[in-house]
């Protein structure tokens, strides 16, 4: 499996989007409730509120939700629950874990929930949008709007012209998921969408938190990575417009792999493997001085339990041919 393939996580990006850019995620997933919702006042998340009642992440549940309040047109004030599924596989439970969030939010705060649902897993005979009890007379009927970005599979193309940041979000998770076994064409899409990053007009925050989602979600092979990185840069060049390559770009390119190193991805984390290869070049280069860039090229490419191995003979070795010497 490649390292893309292995890696590939949507649950922080979609967190960060839910709550970044809500009005537009309604109008683009589902616009019948967006069209009820006063925009001009002010939308509010209650994450204190939910976070007492959905205890999904202590269970290994990967998922992105949100509890809102937010004004309707005829001035009342309502309560919406939006869940985004984004775990990538068929659940069996999840009508059920819908039904119970619900009706726990209204034990709790004695006030009707809008439970809305987005599906972001790959088996398009999945579609749970309802829960029902029945027992001895006694019923309980439970419909929730639901919707599946499988189905936007048809829509590609529009999704790249529609100006709202949540079709390129769609675009890049189907792309992803497309290209979960090719790199190289993972690398052509990706390269396609972070070039419409700057079609639209959005300000220099809004590219920044859209690039930072789909960087996220369409990891490449480091070799692939740089090529891309020497795309924005010409893009941004042309455009004369530092934004993907700025400071911001930068720490959010240490944030992710300082996350990595703490064993928040399985596998070898790029951010993990990068970090060892600093501090054993370091150390090196303490003791023996500067490395050579066959050195330095050894060492960006080793796994990691070449790195380990490199480590522990560092301890003892009288030279760098000591370190490295793996016969």
């Amino acid at each position: 499996m490649s390292t893309a393939a292995a890696r590939d996580d949507f649950d922080n990006p979609w967190k960060e989007m839910l709550e970044h850019a809500f009005p537009e995620l309604m109008a683009f997933y589902f616009p019948d409730a967006h069209a009820r919702i006063d925009w001009s006042r002010e939308h509010v998340f209650l994450n204190t509120e939910l976070r007492k009642i959905v205890r999904d992440a202590e269970s290994g549940k990967r998922i992105a939700d949100a509890l809102v309040r937010v004004t309707l047109l005829d001035g009342t004030e309502q309560w919406v629950y939006l869940h985004l599924e984004v775990q990538g596989q068929h659940d069996s439970d999840f009508a059920q874990r819908m039904f119970i969030y619900n009706y726990r939010l209204y034990d709790r705060y004695s006030r009707p929930i809008a439970s809305l649902a987005v599906l972001a897993d790959l088996d398009a005979g999945w579609k749970p949008d309802r829960f029902d009890l029945e027992q001895l007379g006694c019923s309980h009927r439970f419909r929730f709007p639901v919707v599946k970005l499988l189905d936007y599979a048809d829509r590609l193309a529009a999704l790249e012209t529609d100006a709202n940041p949540f079709a390129l979000i769609t675009a890049a998770h189907l792309y992803t998921a497309r290209t979960r076994h090719d790199p190289k064409a993972r690398y052509g899409f990706k390269r396609r969408l972070v070039r419409l990053l700057y079609r639209h007009g959005w300000d220099r925050q809004r590219i920044l938190d859209l690039f930072a989602v789909i960087d996220w979600m369409m990891r490449l092979p480091d070799a692939l990575e740089q090529a891309l990185w020497k795309e924005i840069q010409s893009i941004e060049g042309e455009r004369k417009m530092a934004y993907v390559t700025s400071v911001e770009r930068l720490a959010v390119q240490r944030g992710l792999q300082e996350g990595e190193a703490k064993g928040r991805v399985e596998g070898e984390a790029r951010g993990e493997v990068k970090g060892r290869v600093e501090l054993l070049a370091r150390l090196l280069t303490k003791r023996f001085g500067p490395l050579s860039p066959e050195i330095q090229a050894r060492l960006t490419q080793a796994t990691s339990d070449q790195l380990e191995r490199w480590g522990e003979r560092l301890l003892d070795a009288d030279s760098l041919e000591g370190v490295f010497d793996d016969h």
